[in-house]
């Protein structure tokens, strides 16, 4: 069993440490479903009472499942599987599932999703603590029996449409929460060489769209965007929508917008195997460096599944491009680098303060960043060395995306890859 791991038995109030029990355990998650999961394998023999842990899942018992003192899990036992190798295999859901597994009709009038979420737990008895106010009111939410996970799904749908905000909900220590999903960006790093044990990367546009109508019931056009410049690349693919009624002028313009800087982008699924790290879970963000495939970017985890056996501890992720959380700037940013006396009107650049894109030069050592515009460094410090200017930011905090002589022909232990300020390298020769 791995390390540092604990569970806990609840049979009513009186809770029982089976950890010793444990063969194996799975925790597992995934974007667009209500609830975590754990799926634990004890000892089940029969012959001896010290290696039983009286598993009954008709009487709604309850699991803590802890690592190195932190709590991952806590939930109600829904399964239990005998075999014939005296094994017992339970599977146990955070309280997320009473979202699905409740239905009712339920019926908004100019209500936000943050307090349409409190009304629905309150309604079925399901403890809360962190609820991001969505402020956005939807008109009108009608939706006759159906779960209440399914009438939250489509609040925070809404709420997206409208503001271009993504929202998603979890369940922590017993509560379920409510968070904006760009907020929750974890600066944790996957790298080869360092936590990756294998990769599998795949690129589609399958489902991208070029140009995005929104249209009233009527089917007027209230808003058109498109870009041309990718439409002579690989034609014309466009999708409606219906926007919400109460949306003015100006704000059909920048959700039309919103909407096609989204649509526009092709699909990108990244599935890794890594050494775990249990704060990486579906609906937060990672860092990933993988030098082969030219990546060293920010992405959200679809899908986990941690797996602690034999003192050892691994995940696999599924993992899609996190386009709002990249790249360089702020719109805020943009506007003051662009408004400048330097006379730039765009972010990026092939120079500026003195270096080009493809300067070879010497690296000091230092702090990397995921993004040009990153509040913190990622990782551990990077190692001095020769390295290439691949990307310029210009204006930006970090401005220079360099990579080392590790990951290319410069040779030599520099192992950045990243985005590093001005100062931390000097020209070559």
């Amino acid at each position: 069993m791995a390390k540092g791991i604990e569970l806990i038995l609840f049979k009513g109030t009186q809770g029982y440490d089976i950890s010793d029990l444990v063969i194996q355990i799975k925790w597992a998650g995934r974007k667009g479903s209500s609830s975590r999961t754990v799926e634990a394998t004890l000892l089940d023999d029969e012959a001896r009472a010290s290696s039983r842990a009286g598993i009954n899942v008709e009487e709604g018992q309850q699991i803590i499942f802890s690592l190195d003192g932190q709590e991952l899990h806590q939930g109600i036992i829904m399964s239990q599987k005998h075999t014939e190798k005296k094994q017992l295999t339970f599977k146990a859901y955070d309280n997320g599932i009473y979202l699905a597994n409740n239905k009712d009709t339920f019926v908004y009038s100019n209500k936000s999703a943050s307090h349409i979420f409190r009304d629905i737990c309150k309604r079925f008895g399901l403890p809360t603590s962190t609820v991001t106010e969505t402020v956005y009111k939807i008109p009108e939410l009608v939706k006759p029996k159906t779960t209440a996970f399914d009438a939250l799904c489509d609040a925070l749908s809404q709420t997206f449409r409208a503001k271009g905000h993504r929202y998603y909900i979890d369940s922590k220590k017993g509560k379920l929460r409510l968070l904006k999903r760009k907020e929750n960006i974890l600066q944790w790093v996957l790298e080869i060489g360092q936590n990756i044990i294998s990769y599998n990367s795949t690129v589609s546009i399958e489902k991208v769209k070029t140009r995005i109508k929104l249209l009233s019931d009527e089917g007027t056009v209230l808003a058109e965007k498109k870009d041309t410049e990718l439409e002579k690349k690989i034609g014309i693919m466009q999708d409606v929508d219906e926007p919400d009624e109460t949306l003015n002028s100006a704000q059909l313009d920048e959700l039309v917008a919103a909407m096609l800087d989204e649509s526009k982008q092709p699909e990108r699924s990244l599935k890794l195997t890594t050494l775990g790290i249990p704060d990486v879970v579906s609906g937060v963000g990672v860092v990933v460096i993988i030098p082969a495939l030219g990546i060293s970017k920010t992405f959200y985890v679809d899908e986990d599944t941690h797996i602690f056996k034999d003192n050892y501890h691994t995940m696999s992720l599924t993992l899609n491009y996190a386009f709002d959380a990249e790249d360089a700037f702020t719109q805020k940013e943009k506007s003051k680098s662009t408004g400048s006396g330097s006379g730039s009107t765009d972010s990026k650049g092939d120079s500026y303060g003195g270096f080009s894109v493809g300067d070879t030069v010497y690296f000091n050592g230092g702090d990397q960043y995921a993004t040009s515009g990153s509040y913190s460094p990622v990782g551990s410090k990077r190692t001095a060395g020769p390295a290439k200017i691949t990307r310029i930011a210009k204006d930006a905090k970090h401005p220079y995306h360099l990579v080392g002589g590790k990951y290319n022909s410069l040779g030599g232990d520099c192992n950045a890859y990243g985005w590093f300020d001005a100062g931390t390298f000097t020209k070559e020769g």
